[in-house]
């Protein structure tokens, strides 16, 4: 979905005039600008914990609209107020890291980004999963509430969420006070992209529409040894690969039919050599309840 449907409904979402058309006329207003952002961003990755560079470009557009910017809240986190008299506060949320997916796209704006990980290992980066939209749209609607401030009271809280792809984030901003430092909101909006409609429709749902989801981590420690004497060992890959039959059954088995839930095993590592039996194998699972 383009950036400029993500403007119009971060813009009805969060004004009151969601029938006017002068909102419409905002967004085309405000859109080369936050297209021109998306597609900075978007050459430009960085990785969970490590979004310096992104945070400072949408704190230095945000002081210049006149919000009053901390940066460096849980880590790389930035909170953004604009004050406008007596009413609700209202909480608009926009996710900052990227994803060490090497892009394909052969677009002229696909990211050629390599950066090390937290283990060191040089990877691929790349915004794939739509954040780079979601910042765009984020500050195409605080130009707007900046510029019409007759048409609406409260305080405007922008929060970018650093770290949302290892789900370490956002308990890093609480823990640093997000919501004892500054206002705490009375309404929360947040977005998200998907390729579920076609291009130029929005999709709202009633309830929960997104997991909440939490990741473990799982080391499987065996015996290790030559391939032709499996005997002499403890295969820790065969326990591995038991192990991950063995948790899909938490869905199909535990979780009452008609609740959603999703176990995601994202990742096997184990061995170096193939006639090699390793003394350890790891895996990471990420439930999504």
């Amino acid at each position: 979905m383009k950036p400029q449907q993500f403007l119009v409904l971060a813009t009805l979402l969060s004004c009151a005039f969601a029938q006017d058309r002068r909102a419409l006329r905002e967004v085309e207003t405000v859109y080369p600008d936050a297209h021109t952002l998306y597609l900075d961003i978007h050459r430009s990755p960085e990785l969970s914990g490590h979004e310096t560079q992104t945070t400072a470009k949408l704190a230095s557009r945000l002081r210049e609209f006149g919000y009053e910017v901390t940066d460096h809240v849980g880590g790389a986190g930035i909170v953004a107020l604009l004050r406008n008299g007596p009413g609700p506060t209202v909480m608009l949320r926009t996710e900052l890291d990227a994803l060490p997916v090497e892009e394909k796209t052969g677009l002229p704006e696909a990211s050629k980004v390599h950066a090390k990980d937290d283990s060191g290992r040089e990877v691929p980066v790349m915004h794939a999963c739509g954040h780079d939209l979601h910042m765009a749209s984020l500050i195409g609607t605080a130009t707007i509430l900046s510029r019409t401030k007759n048409t609406w009271h409260g305080t405007l809280m922008l929060l970018g969420q650093p770290a949302e792809e290892t789900i370490t984030g956002a308990k890093k901003m609480v823990d640093d006070g997000v919501f004892t430092r500054f206002p705490k909101p009375d309404v929360a909006v947040a977005l998200h992209t998907s390729n579920e409609l076609p291009a130029g429709k929005v999709g709202i749902a009633s309830g929960y529409r997104y997991a909440n989801a939490d990741s473990v981590r799982i080391t499987i420690y065996g015996k290790g040894g030559h391939g032709s004497a499996p005997h002499t060992t403890v295969d820790p890959i065969v326990i591995a690969a038991r192990t991950i039959l063995a948790l899909q059954t938490i869905a199909s088995r535990e979780v009452k039919p008609g609740e959603a839930a999703a176990v995601t095993v994202g990742y096997v590592q184990a061995g170096t050599k193939n006639n090699i039996i390793p003394d350890q194998a790891e895996l990471a699972d990420c439930p999504q309840l």
